[in-house]
């Protein structure tokens, strides 16, 4: 890992995108009446609280939309702000606010694909995959803290990942063109 001269754009510009997203998911229950969205359950890809977000003023709507369709937003595994449900269960709403994370610390920072990276990955995946699996063989009951901490883990190697990926591609495309401009020399 080495500290980035200059700084990517297109990291950043993801970057912000997301930072924004996240911000968003928790003001949005700020900004709602005290506990007026308190049970969300349903089920993933399914627009299960449709008549609920529709009540919900713009753009708060949106985001809490967008939680029922990628989200199972079981109440008992989600966090409240302001009496209300957030729009993501604790684990999603982990893994958004770690691919920011990521993303933020890839700004400044540069890590080279290698042995060192590949582990990181195993360390940020295989607790999110470890406790999914337990829970679905119903070997335990996660805690909202246990999915905090797995999501955030995910979520930061994978926008770290997404930037390498944009990292690689930039430099990909460098070497084309040094390549190009050398056989036209």
């Amino acid at each position: 890992m080495e500290r980035r001269e200059g700084s990517s754009r297109w990291i950043i510009l993801l970057f912000i995108p997301f930072l924004i997203w996240i911000i968003l998911q928790f003001i949005a229950p700020l900004i709602l009446p005290y506990g007026s969205v308190d049970d969300l359950s349903g089920n993933v890809g399914v627009a299960d609280n449709k008549i609920l977000t529709n009540k919900i003023p713009s753009p708060w709507d949106a985001i809490y939309d967008c939680g029922d369709r990628l989200c199972h937003q079981q109440a008992e595994r989600s966090f409240f702000i302001n009496g209300n449900q957030m729009s993501f269960c604790s684990r999603c709403t982990a893994i958004w606010l770690g691919f920011a994370v990521g993303l933020g610390f890839m700004v400044f920072y540069k890590i080279k694909l290698n042995e060192k990276f590949l582990f990181l990955i195993i360390i940020g995946i295989v607790p999110i995959g470890a406790d999914g699996i337990g829970q679905l063989l119903q070997l335990w009951e996660s805690t909202n803290i246990i999915r905090l901490i797995t999501g955030l883990l995910a979520g930061i190697v994978c926008g770290i990942a997404i930037a390498l990926i944009i990292d690689e591609i930039i430099e990909l495309i460098a070497v084309k063109k040094t390549n190009k401009l050398n056989k036209q020399n």
